[in-house]
């Protein structure tokens, strides 16, 4: 009998995963995401998205739906209750904000190097390059997977299957532990997360070797871990920077300073494309980087505010 209830309990588990148990949007039987869920979340084309106020460091970034309804319940689902069939339509969804982000970028590299010579089209340079925004550590624990580390692998899957080289670089990692974030502001949050995260050892020169790089995420509510992770990235990328911080700097105690733009105002000089966007210009060689996200606050999306 005992025997019997395990093999049981094993081919619901089983089942479960070949046919869900329920829509991660709205619930309904025997769907991952129903065709309303669906709609929700990749019915509209991905829009340039930005909190207000928009921390300091933070590159552009584009959300594929607002943080609302069906889209905020399947998030919840695949972060909090492993419902992890939802990777792949989220995945998905952060695919079609990457395309475009990288659309925004290479249009902006273009006309940055309109009338004379310059870096033009980023896309043959590389692989681009998806790095995920790291959940807590006691957080993964405690979840049993790192989301936004999952729909990046998905997401990179439906981007090479559309014809866009991509590949996931899980290089950022947190230096140590932040303060829950649910109860804090906006600027509390940059305060609580500045200095929180650093490129892994050996990361930067990964970084280097690709093409566009794309910071992802799951969520964006205030913009404070996407400029942190920017940040982060920025300083490893910057050969220079490298050099004199070292990998020591990997994992050491919170640093009472923090460069939200760190090696921009040198203008250093490195290989790659040329930035689009608000750090380009000035004849400064810099790679394409933006963001993207499945979900973001509903009044990030009012850009046109500005």
């Amino acid at each position: 009998m005992s025997g019997s209830r395990t093999l049981r309990g094993w081919w619901t588990d089983l089942t479960d995963l070949v046919l869900p148990a329920e829509c991660g949007g709205c619930g309904r039987a025997r769907a991952v995401l129903c065709p309303r869920c669906r709609t929700a979340l990749g019915g509209a084309p991905p829009r340039r998205v930005r909190p207000e106020p928009a921390p300091p460091g933070l590159p552009e970034v584009h959300a594929a739906a607002p943080y609302a309804d069906e889209v905020r319940a399947a998030l919840l689902a695949h972060k909090e209750r492993g419902a992890l069939s939802l990777a792949g339509p989220l995945g998905t969804a952060l695919a079609g904000a990457v395309r475009a982000g990288l659309r925004e970028a290479w249009t902006g590299a273009r006309d940055a190097d309109a009338g004379g010579a310059g870096a033009g089209d980023a896309r043959g340079r590389g692989p681009v390059l998806l790095v995920p925004v790291p959940s807590a550590r006691r957080a993964v624990r405690t979840r049993g997977h790192d989301p936004a580390r999952r729909i990046a692998l998905a997401a990179a899957g439906e981007l090479r299957r559309t014809g866009t080289s991509a590949r996931v670089l899980a290089v950022l990692r947190q230096r140590y532990a932040v303060a829950d974030q649910s109860g804090l502001d906006a600027r509390q949050r940059v305060a609580n997360l500045a200095g929180a995260l650093a490129v892994a050892p050996g990361g930067g020169v990964l970084l280097r070797g690709g093409g566009a790089l794309v910071l992802v995420d799951d969520l964006m509510t205030t913009g404070a871990s996407l400029a942190e992770a920017s940040r982060a990235v920025r300083a490893a990328s910057a050969p220079a920077v490298e050099s004199r911080a070292g990998p020591a700097t990997y994992g050491r105690a919170k640093s009472a300073v923090y460069p939200a733009e760190a090696g921009e105002g040198r203008e250093e000089r490195k290989t790659g494309p040329r930035m689009a966007g608000r750090y380009g210009g000035g004849g400064v060689i810099r790679e394409v980087f933006c963001a993207a996200v499945v979900a973001a606050s509903p009044d990030s999306f009012e850009i046109n505010r500005n």
